[in-house]
């Protein structure tokens, strides 16, 4: 639970996530009723954009990026050249895609594809990154819960042997 909702970013990050996912979901679901496709395309962009922000700052993007420039700070949890910054950039492309093609679209039919696509690619990055996320957050809790037990077992052979 820590993980997402350890502190301000990470609840922020998780409770937006969820609304963009009920968001796509009732859009789904309702996609019979649905007359205007491309506002429905607007708000995944922005809000998608919004989420996007919060989760870069959540996972250090920007620190990875300074650390990579100039190694003042330490990095993020995900190197710059990774596979999850790579699923995200694929994510941002098909996004990005979706975006300038919708407005260009003639018939809502069109922009109700042109959401799909948009969705999916959000969605990419959302399963994507979040799992990958858990994966690389559980290797560094267990990483550092060795290094304490390394330091806890050498005090213990120095105040034991004087």
């Amino acid at each position: 639970m820590k993980l997402y909702f350890g502190n301000t970013t990470t609840t922020i990050t998780t409770l937006m996530i969820l609304c963009l996912l009920g968001f796509i979901g009732y859009t789904i679901f309702q996609r019979a009723n649905i007359l205007y496709w491309g506002r429905r395309t607007l708000f995944v962009l922005v809000f998608g954009l919004v989420i996007c922000c919060f989760a870069a700052a959540r996972d250090g993007l920007d620190k990875t990026i300074q650390h990579t420039i100039d190694g003042s700070c330490a990095p993020g949890i995900f190197p710059l050249l990774s596979i999850p910054n790579l699923i995200g950039c694929i994510g941002a492309a098909i996004i990005i895609i979706a975006a300038i093609a919708t407005p260009i679209a003639k018939s809502q039919a069109a922009r109700e594809v042109w959401f799909y696509f948009m969705s999916g690619g959000a969605l990419l990055k959302i399963v994507v990154l979040e799992y990958l996320q858990m994966i690389f957050r559980q290797k560094q809790m267990q990483y550092f819960s060795l290094q304490s037990m390394d330091v806890q077992k050498l005090l213990k052979q120095k105040y034991w042997q004087e």
